[in-house]
């Protein structure tokens, strides 16, 4: 996949090299509909086809369905060809005689519980589960997932048993992966991270991190990997009724995307074309993760992020004050 200007970079300090687009594999794990075995593995085909090979799932996504998919899906692929991370701060166990499965989004699951756990044999225990779906011996990546309420335990035993694994070698690069900018910021200027993945706070719709989370990764080297560049449906599709932040987009908000994307259109540019790559802007931002249920629309992504956006339409962006005029924009070298 040819993605000018952007190509593979670093992450921290770390040598752990990411593709500018990979895929999130929460949709592997039948988030809000079911996927099919082959069709999953056909999605993670179509990533490494063209060129998206940096992967990103989760215990929680489906309960671990999405480890294991995306494990069988690589099982022949040359494991220096694709960079692959997950996450610790939920444990899975076996459902309990007569207990019901809590799906939070996801369906048609294994019978398996979520179960919050930062301690030092939890994280390690977490880490090697995963690493039996995957059928891998490391990862490159290792986050803390959603831990914005847990801040107490990620201080005391949740980070430190990170920071033990990447000493030991068994991982090269931990961070943290959630939605809230303001506590990644907190957690970059107190902690030594590699990496975070952030989800919905730097997109076209939505500049919090700027405010908050990108000065200080800049400042200490620490790498951004973008989510949810599409506000959770709004700019794939700003029709009425479009999810923004997993609910139906605001009226203005809705206003606001439709406008945007008529701009777009003034310059022959898909909306999707122009929210893939607006996060790169800025220099922190190394990758986004973007998730798809069909291989067509992981083609469609790596072709959208391959479209040619000219300055022209950030600037034009600007001056009708649907982009702030201190964003930092994805302009042409």
């Amino acid at each position: 996949m040819r993605c000018p200007p952007y190509g593979p970079r670093e992450l921290g300090h770390t040598g752990v090299t990411v593709p500018p687009l990979g895929l999130g594999c929460a949709p592997l794990g039948n988030l809000y509909r079911a996927v099919p075995e082959a069709q999953a593995g056909e999605v993670v085909r179509a990533a490494l086809a063209t060129g998206a090979g940096y992967f990103d799932t989760a215990p929680h996504y489906g309960v671990g369905l999405s480890e294991e998919r995306l494990g069988r899906a690589l099982r022949d692929q040359d494991r220096t060809t694709y960079t692959l991370s997950t996450k610790v701060g939920r444990r899975l166990r076996p459902l309990a005689p007569g207990e019901r499965a809590a799906g939070e989004g996801f369906v048609d699951t294994p019978a398996r519980a979520r179960v919050w756990d930062l301690s030092r044999d939890g994280i390690r225990a977490t880490l090697d589960a995963s690493l039996t779906r995957l059928g891998v011996d490391t990862v490159d990546i290792v986050y803390l997932h959603d831990v914005e309420d847990r801040l107490r335990e990620v201080y005391e035993t949740g980070f430190p048993a990170l920071a033990e694994l990447r000493a030991q070698g068994m991982v090269r690069a931990i961070g943290f992966g959630m939605n809230h900018s303001e506590v990644l910021a907190r957690l970059v200027a107190d902690l030594d991270v590699d990496v975070v993945l952030c989800a919905g706070r730097w997109t076209l719709l939505e500049r919090t991190a700027l405010d908050d989370l990108l000065p200080v990764c800049a400042r200490r080297g620490t790498s951004v990997v973008v989510g949810g560049v599409y506000n959770s449906g709004l700019l794939a599709d700003p029709s009425p009724g479009a999810p923004y932040n997993y609910a139906p987009a605001p009226g203005p908000v809705l206003d606001r995307a439709r406008q945007l994307a008529s701009v777009c259109a003034e310059f022959d540019v898909p909306l999707k074309a122009a929210a893939l790559r607006f996060p790169f802007g800025h220099r922190a931002v190394a990758a986004a993760v973007v998730g798809a249920a069909t291989p067509d629309e992981m083609a469609e992504n790596a072709r959208l992020f391959t479209h040619h956006l000219p300055d022209a339409l950030w600037h034009t962006l600007v001056a009708r004050g649907l982009l702030d005029p201190d964003l930092p924009l994805p302009l042409n070298d």
